[in-house]
């Protein structure tokens, strides 16, 4: 997982070269953190984490770089998704056009789940249009450097309460059953209650989908 988002990252010169291979940070082993990663016929494609920032656990990558900003939503009570270190294995995103849907269905899942208020895209600029064309979201301030990255990084939002809907509607590929949701984020609460780490590695999303995939009907369901 950690070598994936290095070699990533290393593709596009966003950070540093270093002898282990890997790129990880403190925020992954934060307790309000999950860790997704996307396999395609078992090999792993993608990976994305996500934090879930509130006033009960007010910690976070994006909290720490937008405070002036997210600082204020968390104060009003607000609860945010804020995924993070979005990568793809090397030419998977030419292989597989709906790669970042199925990747960013994590997060869609953890905001209903939560029951977040908004959800997060902390991004680099190149990667603006494509949260502003599929999520609707809106740009929160200029760009900002990032701890550890090279380049700087973009914060927009999506508020979940208006954009929920129209984002289903247009996009049936990010709806998820309640039953889904919580296998999912459960196991990771089941998992820190037994006192394991809080960097476990958050469920394998990708084998149904991806089975959807490469018979055709996911390509259908994205451009419905």
């Amino acid at each position: 997982m950690y070598r994936l988002r290095y070699e990533a990252y290393m593709r596009e010169n966003t950070i540093d070269e270093n002898e282990a291979g890997i790129f990880r940070d403190a925020y992954d082993d934060l307790e309000n953190c999950w860790i997704f990663a996307i396999y395609i016929d078992g090999r792993l494609i993608s990976s994305i984490r996500l934090h879930v920032i509130s006033p009960k656990f007010p910690k976070g990558p994006s909290l720490d770089v937008f405070p002036d900003v997210i600082g204020p939503m968390i104060e009003e009570g607000k609860t945010l998704i804020d995924p993070t270190r979005f990568v793809a294995e090397a030419g998977a995103m030419e292989r597989y056009p709906e790669l970042p849907y199925l990747t960013m269905r994590a997060a869609c899942m953890a905001y209903e789940y939560f029951d977040a208020s908004y959800c997060l895209a902390a991004v680099r600029r190149e990667h603006v249009a494509f949260y502003r064309r599929v999520f609707h979201s809106i740009p929160l301030c200029e760009p900002r450097a990032y701890p550890s990255l090279k380049k700087p990084i973009c914060l927009l939002k999506l508020d979940v309460g208006e954009g929920r809907e129209r984002l289903l509607n247009r996009y049936p590929i990010f709806e998820s059953s309640f039953t889904e949701r919580r296998m999912i984020f459960e196991q990771r609460d089941m998992a820190l209650a037994m006192n394991n780490s809080a960097s476990i590695v958050g469920p394998m999303l990708g084998d149904s989908l991806a089975k959807s995939y490469m018979d055709g009907t996911l390509s259908t369901k994205l451009n419905s």
